[in-house]
């Protein structure tokens, strides 16, 4: 009996993992090519050696542009966290899916500033 009980757990663990992995792959987030996309340090913030980073999540529309943004954790500093979204904000996205299709999903960015 106890093998049964056993048995059934697994299967119902491997069936929920196998919904929840579909389920997800179902959307994809939009993504961005930081290599093309950076932020201009403020003066003030290089001025005061103001470092850390800002968490940021983004709408971006089926045609890749940021329709919303939101400040999720900041910096620590106001001008590094608004230079962040008003960059990142600007650049140009890569959709994201739903299905297989582009279409107008929500994606999180973490953007670090470092002083070198």
């Amino acid at each position: 009996m106890l093998t049964n009980k056993r048995y059934l757990s697994i299967l119902a663990a491997v069936l929920m993992s196998g919904f929840a992995a579909a389920a997800g792959a179902a959307e994809v987030p939009a993504s961005f090519d930081s290599k093309n996309c950076k932020a201009e340090y403020p003066k003030a913030s290089l001025m005061n050696e103001e470092q850390g980073t800002v968490s940021m999540s983004f709408l971006v529309g089926a045609d890749g542009g940021v329709i919303e943004s939101k400040l999720e954790k900041s910096s620590g500093f106001k001008n590094l966290d608004k230079a962040a979204i008003k960059s990142i904000g600007a650049c140009k996205f890569k959709p994201g899916t739903k299905d297989g299709a582009p279409a107008q999903t929500w994606t999180k960015v973490d953007y670090a500033w470092k002083l070198d």
